[in-house]
């Protein structure tokens, strides 16, 4: 249907999106609690709260019942696609898969996607949607 230039573009295209939704996840959390702590009212808002809780509880959930990610699967089919091998990957392609793929067992993904999306609802506690300042068990004030 397309060329293999066009396939490995979408599939470059595809890890990018991965990359950015790992980092909505890893620098949303940091994001919440320096937010809270600095007043920054956008790290409450009810929609970046659910949308960041919602992308952690999918992965952690993708881990448990070993279901890979659909990004995953389709980055894999659109290189088969484009013909490429291995090492026919540019600099910041092969940096990018480099930061986004491990090599681990499949129950050490799971055990940190669990503690991390722990970690993301113990947020929700800490720095509870829609108020201003830590919640009752931490810091208080505004910026």
């Amino acid at each position: 249907m397309f060329s293999p230039d066009t396939y490995r573009w979408l599939a470059d295209a595809v890890l990018g999106l991965h990359v950015a939704v790992v980092l909505f996840i890893v620098l949303g959390l940091a994001a919440i609690f320096c937010g809270a702590w600095r007043g920054w009212g956008w790290v409450r808002g009810w929609t970046f709260r659910l949308a960041h809780l919602g992308a952690i509880v999918y992965v952690a959930a993708q881990a448990w019942l070993g279901v890979a990610c659909p990004l995953t699967v389709l980055e894999s089919w659109l290189r088969f696609q484009a013909r490429q091998g291995v090492y026919q990957r540019g600099f910041i392609e092969d940096w990018l898969q480099r930061l986004l793929y491990w090599q681990a067992p499949p129950w050490a993904f799971v055990l940190l996607y669990t503690a991390f999306a722990a970690v993301v609802m113990l947020a929700w506690w800490r720095v509870p949607p829609g108020r201003a300042g830590f919640s009752r068990a931490g810091k208080t004030g505004t910026a």
